[in-house]
């Protein structure tokens, strides 16, 4: 190490050699500056058209992983299978009542199924005729002799609504049952929940809000499952991947569509879309959530750090107009290797104007340090390009190393991040050593009074110097004890937990999830035979892990014989009760407000027999009948919109269902065989998981015991946990390659293997800091926020690569020197560029932002205070030994 630590330049060293020949680029170009110039326009331009002509993003996040995976095979294997159940939105339509739910999806579902510009296929997987004929032979058989036998008890009431569908039919059957109570048959207390509900409504009806009667929850027990009150749609959309939301145009369309027909909170019924289309829409959306706000914050912190770098309008004119050309023809290089940026990919924006800047700013203060030495514009620039050009060369060809690392992983996101962002440190070297020379030439800034450097921090320099060794022993104590917390840092391969909980496709989908039965996190498995299907079936069902499987023979129920014998008895002993020969007649207004009054009446004399509590109900429904009963036209049509509609579906869906015929796989409906055996054979499995469904650890638990059994299942959280493990090795293996690579770079620069380590360790010891701190502050590492780490490797390689290399070429105070002060505003720029990502309110962003400003704060502590320590030790060591 002795020529790196004693400051004596060899004449055959590779980077005296660099430094050369950018000496002689500078001043070609700055000789010849109107040519550079018109060149560099002329690239601008180009790129410029190019990227506007053939602009296009790739917003599908299953092309972010190499298809070659075996388990994204078995994906597209599925996707190939079932190609209707791909990209789905799901449409949950929540209603005050079960009627009113099954109301609304069904119209929801007819509407959109005549766009067909938009959906390719509108289903409804919990609904429909196949299921209001035949859902009671699909329950166990105790499950359906209770029903029936509730619909048997119902008898009397069923009979007088079925025959009467009106307010007076209504008031006859709410006495008939009062009736019942005053001759003892039954007790008040059995009517309690009746009569409360009936009481709920009519006050709602009475005070002008919006109410909703439930027949089903009045005559029959909640079943186990989903909520009653709560319907599905599922919908595939015809996607625009060239938009940044691809399913917008179709969500907007649904969301118009229920708008249109009513289905509001205001009338009764709420319409929420989740799904794998909606997430992904709604991530974008809160990204550019307040965008406006924080790039303007973003554009004045950046000018504001580009000011204290080089004091002059004139240089930050030439560093943002010598970005700008590399940002474009880099974009237009991007779009010509790969045809599309990606979701991944187009952050090389993020990752070109962080260290574009950084290479301009190097630049610049390098020449007001040489202007304040020589007061001539265009020697300056020369000797700024043979004093920076070593290091600046080094500190490119490190960077784009370590974005090419990315080139040879599975996760092809992050592969075309590095092959764009890698050529574009190639371009905006280039620029830097070219054109920004040559616009400063022409645009003549004033000289410099004096040096741009920190004299503050000569103290600072000399306790380095002095105090060396102690300070590195205090990094090296505090570096072994971040190793230490290493194996708690945690990466979280959840996408759920990368968006904001407030959007509402992430708040449905969570909904969902406590419910085993509803949750989307199940997967799927297929087999080449229905034999096989059953067998697989049998044996997932015994896992623990597994709550259900479903198949198609799910829907072939067991025990029809006695099903369909006790449901034949029930409509033979109804059928008069639901088909009655004789109806009275329509009812006129006397007749309902003396319905009211006659009920209102026995509700008063049934009072008397209960408990305090029942005779309040009863006397409170009393009191809100009375008052309708003289009533205007308005409330009486607002209890009929409360009270009939809901009736009407209750009785057509029991018409129905007491007339099943037997289930076969030749009679399902054949939308339902669509969903469980493919056009190839293929039958389908779905697996859902037991117990929460939130949690991470619980679902890699499901996801492991079912790949044990069959490894070929796919699903969410098999794609959730495989992809995180891809981007988890991609940066595993790049980070290993790019490392190697950089240290070859230094090793043949610099050739001296110590030399070479003494220029990686503080780079180390910034990203083991990093990591600590995310242990200690609570942040997980994930998919979001790990893109911020190349960023800020590349950026420790550039500082790490200034100081070892003016300290090579004989510079010793280095943090008063002109260098600090690049280095310092540079990270400035950087984190007043990426830092305003902390504020986003997407939170994987917010934490990529957090990370950035972190990882800055170390990376300059370690530039600033380890390095110059390591330099001073290594120096005295070199020199003892040259001295013995």
């Amino acid at each position: 190490m002795r020529f790196l630590l004693s400051g004596h330049r060899p004449t055959a060293d590779g980077t005296f050699m660099l430094a050369s020949l950018v000496l002689v680029v500078v001043r070609v170009c700055c000789r010849h500056a109107w040519i550079v110039m018109i060149l560099a326009l002329v690239l601008g331009a180009g790129g410029a058209a190019y990227t506007a002509a053939h602009f296009r993003m790739d917003t599908n996040s299953e092309n972010l992983v190499s298809p070659q995976a075996s388990w994204r095979q078995e994906v597209l294997r599925y996707d190939a299978a079932f190609p209707h159940q791909n990209n789905l939105i799901a449409v949950v339509v929540d209603g005050v009542t079960a009627e009113r739910a099954d109301e609304a999806a069904r119209l929801l579902a007819e509407a959109l199924a005549e766009n067909r510009t938009l959906f390719t296929s509108v289903r409804r997987p919990d609904g429909g005729p196949f299921l209001e004929r035949h859902g009671l032979l699909l329950l166990p058989l105790a499950d359906v002799q209770k029903t029936t036998e509730q619909l048997i008890e119902a008898q009397p009431l069923l009979g007088v609504l079925a025959a009467d569908p009106s307010l007076r039919g209504i008031m006859t059957a709410l006495a008939t049952m009062l009736e019942g109570v005053e001759h003892g048959q039954i007790q008040l207390a059995e009517l309690d929940a009746p009569i409360k509900a009936f009481a709920d409504t009519f006050q709602a009806v009475v005070d002008g809000k919006p109410a909703n009667f439930s027949w089903t929850a009045l005559i029959g027990e909640p079943q186990a499952g989903p909520p009653p009150t709560r319907r599905f749609i599922e919908i595939q959309p015809r996607l625009d991947y060239d938009a940044l939301m691809p399913g917008e145009a179709a969500s907007a369309a649904i969301r118009a569509a229920a708008e249109k027909l009513g289905l509001t909170p205001q009338a009764g019924v709420r319409v929420r879309l989740t799904g794998p289309v909606p997430m992904a829409d709604e991530e974008f959306a809160t990204i550019a959530e307040n965008g406006g706000l924080l790039a303007a914050f973003m554009l004045v912190a950046v000018l504001a750090m580009l000011w204290l770098a080089v004091r002059s309008v004139r240089m930050i004119v030439a560093i943002l107009v010598t970005l700008m050309i590399g940002l474009v023809a880099t974009s237009a290089l991007g779009l010509a290797i790969y045809g599309a940026f990606n979701v991944i990919s187009v952050a090389f924006i993020v990752l070109f104007v962080g260290l574009g800047v950084d290479f301009g700013i190097q630049f610049c203060v390098r020449y007001r340090a040489e202007r304040h030495r020589r007061d001539e514009l265009r020697a300056a620039l020369a000797q700024a390009g043979a004093g920076i050009g070593g290091g600046l060369t080094l500190a490119a060809l490190a960077v784009a190393a370590a974005f090419y690392s990315f080139l040879p992983t599975d996760y092809a996101g992050l592969a075309q991040l590095g092959m764009i962002a890698g050529s574009g440190m190639v371009v905006t070297y280039v620029l830097s050593i070219t054109a920004l020379p040559a616009l400063l030439a022409l645009l003549r800034p004033r000289g410099e009074a004096e040096e741009p450097g920190f004299r503050r921090l000569a103290s600072l320099d000399h306790a380095l110097a002095r105090r060396a060794r102690w300070v590195l022993g205090a990094a090296t104590v505090l570096g072994l004890a971040c190793l230490a917390l290493m194996p708690l840092l945690r990466f979280d391969s959840n996408p759920l937990n990368l968006r904001s909980r407030h959007s509402e496709a992430v708040a449905t989908a969570l909904d969902l999830m406590q419910n085993p039965q509803t949750s989307p996190n199940f997967v799927n498995v297929l087999r080449p035979s229905h034999a096989a299907a059953k067998e697989l079936a049998d044996r997932l069902s015994k896992l623990p892990e597994v709550a259900h499987v479903l198949t198609i023979d799910t829907f072939v129920p067991d025990q029809q014989k006695e099903k369909l014998a006790l449901l034949a008895d029930a409509a033979g002993l109804l059928e008069t009760v639901f088909n009655p020969l004789v109806r009275p007649r329509p009812p006129t207004r006397d007749d309902i407000a003396s319905s009211f009054e006659a009920t209102a009446t026995a509700l008063k004399e049934a009072a008397d027999s209960g408990s305090a509590d029942q005779a309040a109900q009863a006397r409170r429904l009393a009191a809100l009948l009375e008052r309708l009963a003289t009533a205007g036209p308005a409330d009486w049509a607002s209890a009929e919109k409360a009270f009939l509609p809901s009736l009407r579906t209750m009785l057509d869906q029991l018409r129905a269902a007491l007339h099943p015929e037997p289930i076969t796989l030749d009679t399902l409906p054949p939308d339902f065989k669509r969903d469980w055996i493919a056009a190839g054979g293929l039958y389908r499995l779905q697996v859902f998981p037991s117990g929460d469904t939130l949690g991470n650890e619980a679902l890699n638990r499901f996801t492991s015991a079912v790949l044990q059994v069959a490894p070929d299942a796919t699903g969410t959280p098999i794609i959730i946990e495989e992809s995180g493990k891809v981007i988890v090795s991609a940066f595993l293996k790049a980070g290993a390659l790019s490392l190697v690579l950089i240290a070859v770079i230094l090793g043949v620069a610099l050739r001296r293997v110590g030399d070479v380590l003494v220029a990686l360790a503080p780079l180390l010891l910034a990203g083991i800091l990093t990591l600590a701190s995310c242990v200690l502050l609570g942040i997980a590492l994930n998919l979001a926020n790990i893109i911020a780490l190349p960023l800020l490797f590349g950026v420790g390689v550039a500082f790490d690569i200034y100081f070892v290399m003016a300290w090579r070429n004989g510079q010793r105070k280095l943090l008063q020197s002109p260098l600090t002060r690049a280095v310092i505003t540079s990270a400035g720029t950087t984190a007043a560029a990426f830092g305003t990502l902390s504020f986003s309110s997407h939170p994987g962003t917010a934490s990529m932002g957090v990370i950035l400003l972190v990882s800055l704060f170390w990376i300059l502590a370690a530039m600033l205070v380890v390095l110059p320590a390591l330099l001073n030790v290594a120096r005295g060591r070199a020199d003892a030994a040259a001295d013995g």
